[in-house]
């Protein structure tokens, strides 16, 4: 494996459309959602030590989640959790990661990855984050994983890219979540790809991006350059981390570079950001039904995913495309139509039961 290759996972999310499962005392990167025996951000992290040696992967979470990072990553050492005392969305936490990387390893390339994200392909994924790799280390670049788009959905950000003979295109712009209309003329186009949030660069690139495009937020983290990697940058970040601007990567230095490249890929991706994004990717019985952990009795119903505590005995009758999802304390059904409420509902639980 190559000692110059890191990856930082970021597990600090709460993912609230997947209440009541995933709440903010254990969000959904922690949950075995696909009922296959591993958490999300196991096996992610899984993923990512095919190619990356363990050591050199880090995980960048909310502090309150420490514990429960070390408990499902007992192969990591404290040293390789970066803990945000604040919520300063994905610039500053990369730019803190880059920084305590470089003074581990100069010429380190790493990958940024959401925790909590599908791949059904993992070979393929391994090869392509290579691929990025390889172009980072020889060159000064950003680069993104753009993902071959199925259709127009709406759930997603856009990648425009530069035409041309290379694997490695060039990208003209980034689009928001567009509407269904705009999605439409994008797939016809067909120089678009849906953004996944997947990051490769080299921590010099990176670093030297910052420096040019959020310069503020650079020089108050380079105050802690001394500390990274000793007892004293807990500290530092803890006094520090909150001063910084609240800022996504996309804005902050993407959206502005001149230096930005795309790898099309292929490998079965999924953000698994909703309950239906969710029973897309799970395998199903007859009439459609997907099931996690129940034992299930379906009567007159399809369509549906329903998610219990292991072994629980369901039985539906007369239901045609809901969520169903118990866990210890709540029983949650819901027409899939209407899952855009989820975060709204759990609020109005919270505020009714206290403790929901």
């Amino acid at each position: 494996m190559n000692k110059n290759y890191y990856a930082v996972i970021m597990a600090g999310g709460v993912g609230s459309r997947f209440w009541p499962v995933s709440t903010p005392d254990n969000p959904k990167q922690f949950h075995d959602m696909l009922g296959k025996g591993k958490s999300l951000i196991q096996n992610t992290f899984d993923r990512l030590e095919k190619l990356i040696p363990k050591q050199n992967i880090l995980v960048a979470t909310n502090k309150r989640y420490k514990n429960l990072v070390l408990e499902h990553l007992p192969q990591i050492n404290e040293n390789q959790v970066l803990l945000e005392p604040a919520m300063r969305n994905t610039a500053p936490c990369i730019l803190y990661s880059a920084l305590k990387i470089k003074d581990q390893n100069p010429d380190a390339v790493m990958i940024v990855a959401p925790s909590d994200h599908y791949i059904e392909n993992e070979t393929e994924f391994v090869k392509n984050v290579e691929t990025a790799f390889k172009a980072c280390e020889n060159e000064d670049i950003l680069m993104t994983l753009g993902i071959q788009p199925s259709g127009p959905n709406t759930g997603y950000g856009y990648i425009q890219f530069e035409e041309g003979n290379t694997a490695i295109k060039k990208v003209k712009n980034f689009t928001e979540k567009p509407d269904l209309e705009t999605a439409k003329t994008f797939i016809d186009q067909g120089d678009y790809l849906w953004n996944a949030g997947i990051f490769i660069w080299s921590v010099k690139s990176i670093i030297k991006s910052f420096e040019s495009s959020l310069t503020e937020m650079c020089s108050l983290f380079n105050k802690g350059n001394e500390f990274w990697n000793t007892e004293k940058e807990v500290t530092f970040i803890e006094d520090n981390y909150e001063k910084s601007e609240n800022i996504s990567i996309d804005y902050g230095i993407m959206e502005s570079a001149n230096n930005v490249f795309v790898l099309p890929v292929d490998f079965g991706w999924n953000d698994l950001g909703t309950w239906g994004s969710l029973y897309d990717k799970l395998p199903k019985q007859s009439n459609n039904n997907a099931i996690i952990n129940a034992q299930t009795l379906f009567k007159d119903s399809k369509n549906n995913i329903v998610r219990s505590q292991k072994g629980k005995k369901v039985i539906v009758q007369g239901l045609d495309n809901y969520i169903i999802v118990e866990t210890e304390d709540t029983l949650f059904i819901l027409p899939k139509t209407a899952e855009q409420e989820i975060k709204q509902i759990s609020k109005e639980a919270q505020e009714k039961f206290n403790n929901a």
